[in-house]
Formats: structure tokens, sequence, C-alpha cells
């Protein structure tokens, strides 16, 4: 029987590329985002998907998102946590005053990346298979040596510790809880025009693989990790990332 995969941030980069990996699986793939134009014309390649434009960072989103869900699948299989991003391609901060940037950088990141997620998936608890359910967050290399003002790195590790909460919480269900922290990787939105290629080849070098990310090889942990071979994997991070940063 198909299960049901809900992905939030599912319209480009990671978040596409996991579900044209579950939908090539025959799952019935929920796709979640802020741009309802984005998610329909990727829900119109996908067999079977289907989208709900909610903005996940505000309580009365992710109720919304999750109550389409309940509504229209009943249970939630699998929740994949792709949203987020590094705020710099946000709306600037209407003031020049240093520390009210530096507010609005960690206020607007904590929004984006650990907000959007705490906040679905509290909202779908109730909904997830049990036994069998799994939810997977989407961390990042950055949660392990930082991000350059530390407001993504540190919104990204905070998903850390409340993933191992959960994990504990939801055991008892027989769901399951991890975390994928990529490293550099091509082909998605995050980086907005794209970054110089002395840096890109510096993040390159730093890999043992030789070569940069790209969205099929998250999507590709997450999915063995919402695996029935990964039952008794729960509570860990996963880095993808080359070899770029050892595992802790």
């Amino acid at each position: 029987m198909a299960r049901t995969v809900v992905i939030s941030g599912g319209g480009t980069g990671i978040g596409l590329a996991t579900a044209e990996a579950f939908a090539a699986d025959g799952e019935q793939v929920l796709l979640l985002g802020r741009r309802e134009e984005v998610l329909a014309r990727v829900a119109e390649r996908i067999p079977g998907a289907r989208y709900c434009a909610v903005d996940l960072g505000e309580p009365q989103g992710a109720r919304r998102a999750a109550e389409f869900a309940a509504r229209e699948y009943g249970t939630v299989d699998v929740l994949v946590h792709s949203a987020g991003g590094n705020g710099r391609l946000e709306s600037p901060p209407g003031s020049e005053d240093p520390l009210e940037a530096v507010a609005h950088d960690w206020t607007l990141n904590f929004r984006l990346n650990t907000l959007t997620a705490v906040l679905l998936t509290e909202a779908l608890e109730e909904h997830l298979a049990t036994p069998g359910g799994r939810v997977l967050f989407l961390s990042s290399i950055a949660a392990y040596r930082g991000s350059g003002s530390g407001a993504y790195a540190a919104a990204k590790a905070a998903l850390h510790p409340y993933a191992h909460d959960l994990a504990r919480r939801l055991g008892p269900r027989g769901i399951t809880v991890n975390v994928v922290a990529p490293g550099y990787v091509e082909e998605t939105g995050f980086f907005g025009d794209g970054i110089g290629e002395d840096r890109r080849r510096q993040l390159v070098a730093e890999t043992s693989t030789g070569r940069a990310g790209h969205p099929g090889d998250v999507a590709q942990t997450l999915r063995w990790l919402a695996s029935h071979a990964a039952a008794h994997i729960t509570s860990q991070v996963i880095q993808v990332n080359g070899g770029a940063e050892r595992g802790h």
C-alpha cells in the first residue's frame, strides 16, 4: 500500500528531489511551501502529487497544512522537513541600526529553519502512522562549523536536540526521528544567484569525493531512512557531505 509522504519546501532543490524519489516508489506525495505557483508546477510533473501553499513559520499555517493532510490522507507515514534557507534571500531589515540587523537576521533564520519544522511536527504529531511513522529533518554542515553570522547555523543546530527529544517521545509509538545534515549542494536556490568559482572550488576541495553534492544525494539518504531497512535507526544525525566534515 502506498504511503503518504509530506514534504515541506517540496517545490525546489532537495525537497523537490525528495518528492521525486518517493513518487518514483509509488508513494503519495503532499508538497508544502509558501509559493503556490511553484508547488503547482511541480505537482503537475509528479504523478499523484498534491500541494498546499502555507507559511509554516506561523502557527496558523502549520495548522492549516496539518488539517489538509489529515482531511485528505488521514495518516502521515513520512514527514520530511526541507523548508528553510539562510535568510539572505528574504526582505532586508527596515532599519540601519546594527543591532536591529542582528536581531532581524537571527529571528528570520530561526523562523525559516526551526519554527517551520517544529510547528508542522507538533501540528501533525497525532496523525503520524503508528507504528512505522518517520520524521526527517534537514540540518546542515553549518550546524557543526558555523555559517558566517552564526544565525543560520544556530537555527539548524537547534533541530538536533529537538529531534533527539522527539525520538524519545515518539519511540514508544514505533516512530523514528532522524536528521540529515548536507554539506555543499549544488542545483538549489540556497545561494541565490550562486557563488564565485573560487569559493566553489574551495568547498569541493574540502570533500574526499572531489565533487559537490547534488539534491539527489540527500534525497536518497532520506528515502533510505524512511524505509523499513532503517526501522531501528532513530535519534541520529546523518551527514551527507562527501567527507567535508567528520561525524561527531
